[in-house]
């Protein structure tokens, strides 16, 4: 069974590292020149050496062979480096590590995998997780998902690691929610925090926020129940409380007023987007969800923005 990992950012990185421990792996970058010299990702994963296992390339011919391919690119750029590789990638297992929704179309990254390579084995594998964590050896719990259970009973044990527990399930749709949604929350989060009010603020809008991502789950299908799991409670939890995630950094700047990196890529702002919209068509009340787009767009300010939080209408739990 071989396996490679195509995106050398911190996530791609740490999983070829976690997977290199029990056998031969191949992680693709564009520019390798400088973890080639290394043999480390000095650049997004530090002081993280490679394992002997793992080669690297940056001819993506040579990861032709592979039987599972993980693609850790970002959401928004997947369709792209699809449709750009489909002789490469078709017919295999193709494992989405990415979080978000598609900002033109408003779909997830199991159905643009569908869309672009029809004939591969489509699945995603997500939950509360920080790259360096895992490379670290650490434990951590992921869920993958995969409509074709046989298949995803194939790719537990494949990507099944000393440190890297994985829980199955069929509804990819659930998944692909859990792990977009609460980085959307987690920018809620991380901006009432910057913006000084409070740790009840941020439990409040974790629990509504849960209850936002449920509401949309129900409305495409999905089964609620997978949003308790690690791909959505779990995830929501590390997300919303640390300040390793990236989404989190983006919301405290927003609150405090400063500058954020434009060059570090933040799944859940292009998320906020899509799902604002997807909310917006379908009629469904996602009032924080509403309250991070209109934030990221200057429409509102995050003090405004709370206020209208705390003055919509009263109701039952």
């Amino acid at each position: 069974m071989s396996i490679a990992v195509l995106g050398a950012g911190a996530f791609g990185t740490a999983l070829a590292i976690s997977l290199a421990g029990a056998g031969p792996v191949t992680l693709w970058a564009r520019d390798l020149r400088d973890m080639a010299a290394r043999r480390e990702n000095t650049a997004r994963l530090p002081d993280c050496p490679f394992p002997e296992n793992l080669t690297l390339t940056d001819n993506l011919n040579d990861i032709a062979g592979a039987d599972i391919i993980l693609l850790a690119v970002p959401m928004q750029k997947l369709r792209q480096m699809l449709s750009a590789n489909t002789e490469v990638l078709s017919g295999k297992h193709l494992v989405a590590c990415c979080k978000g929704i598609e900002l033109s179309t408003g779909i997830g990254p199991v159905s643009v995998i569908q869309q672009e390579v029809p004939d591969a084995i489509p699945a995603i594998l997500t939950g509360p997780s920080f790259a360096a964590d895992i490379a670290r050896g650490l434990p951590t719990a992921l869920t993958l998902a995969c409509a074709d259970d046989a298949a995803g009973r194939h790719l537990q044990q494949a990507l099944t690691t000393a440190n890297l527990r994985l829980y199955r399930t069929t509804d990819t749709i659930g998944a692909e929610l859990g792990g977009a949604l609460k980085n959307v929350i987690a920018i809620a989060c991380g901006a009432a925090m910057g913006a000084g009010l409070g740790e009840s603020a941020r439990a409040a809008l974790m629990t509504r926020g849960y209850a936002e991502m449920q509401r949309l789950a129900r409305h495409l299908n999905a089964n609620p129940s997978t949003l308790s799991g690690l791909s959505g409670f779990g995830d929501l939890t590390l997300t919303c409380t640390s300040d390793q995630s990236r989404n989190y950094r983006l919301g405290l700047a927003l609150g405090l007023g400063e500058t954020f990196d434009p060059g570090t890529t933040v799944e859940g702002a292009a998320t906020a987007r899509a799902v604002y919209d997807l909310s917006q068509a379908a009629d469904l009340d996602m009032p924080i969800t509403a309250a991070v787009a209109a934030v990221l767009d200057g429409r509102q300010d995050v003090p405004d923005a709370m206020k209208s939080l705390l003055a919509r209408p009263l109701k039952e739990e």
